[in-house]
């Protein structure tokens, strides 16, 4: 297959992987299978049919309403299908082929634990493991990072933020780190390798500074104790990563 198919087959592939992405961050917080029961609309509960499906299209469509009874849909789910479209297109552009979509898959898991750290301040720690399985496992399909670096990387990442978090909690007397951060980072870690956890750190440091200067501009209150996604910001950073990291042949520094 010529190399410029793939990323056009990446981001449709993203598109609807994305819609199942999307069911993941609004059913899983609430107890409700992520697998069984028809989509139905959140205000009507009426049950959706394939054409209220199809990713994007039935957003624009029916100019983001509801087709039943007209009310507003959430952006939320438009937004994850369209990112996870673009991390599908991105992966297989910079990588055709099977480093390409193990690509893919790194970014659409991180843009769902995103999403729901940005939304729940949750990262399930299911995820969060077959973030890390997923990762050693891609070591023995792709050259580099080695499982070396990907094993270092994943220990290193979770004790350097658990150590944080409980030092922060011992000496201010308040919890710092969420429990999921650590894990998120040595997820992270069993992909990257453990050279490029800095840069996961800084970039996600950066993000919640800008983050929080809009919070500021928008007239919200940011104090000490404020609440930023900390695991959300790591995981945007992350997958940026793992594109220099792809097409650099495993450099960053």
């Amino acid at each position: 297959m010529p190399d410029y198919l793939y990323p056009i087959l990446g981001a449709v592939l993203g598109l609807v992987i994305g819609s199942f992405l999307a069911t993941i961050v609004s059913r899983w917080p609430e107890g409700k299978s992520v697998v069984s029961g028809r989509s139905r609309c959140d205000s009507c509960n009426e049950p959706l049919g394939a054409l209220d499906l199809v990713p994007v299209l039935s957003y624009l469509a029916r100019s983001g309403k509801c087709a039943y009874c007209g009310a507003v849909i959430k952006s939320d789910h438009l937004l994850i299908e369209l990112g996870a479209g673009l991390i599908g297109g991105l992966a297989l552009f910079v990588a055709p082929g099977m480093a390409g979509l193990l690509g893919a898959i790194f970014g659409w898991i991180l843009l769902t634990l995103a999403a729901l750290d940005a939304q729940h301040h949750w990262l399930p720690d299911r995820l969060t493991l077959t973030l890390a399985v997923a990762g050693l496992a891609s070591a023995f399909l792709v050259a580099e990072p080695g499982i070396a670096d990907r094993l270092i990387g994943g220990l290193s990442g979770f004790f350097a933020l658990f150590l944080v978090g409980w030092s922060y909690h011992k000496f201010r007397g308040r919890e710092g780190l969420g429990g999921g951060d650590p894990k998120l980072l040595g997820a992270i870690g069993c992909w990257l390798g453990w050279s490029a956890l800095p840069l996961v750190i800084l970039g996600a440091a950066l993000a919640g500074l800008l983050a929080a200067l809009m919070m500021r501009v928008r007239g919200q209150v940011v104090v000490a104790d404020s609440k930023l996604p900390l695991g959300g910001f790591m995981a945007i950073t992350a997958f940026p990563l793992w594109i220099i990291q792809t097409m650099t042949g495993g450099i960053l520094l």
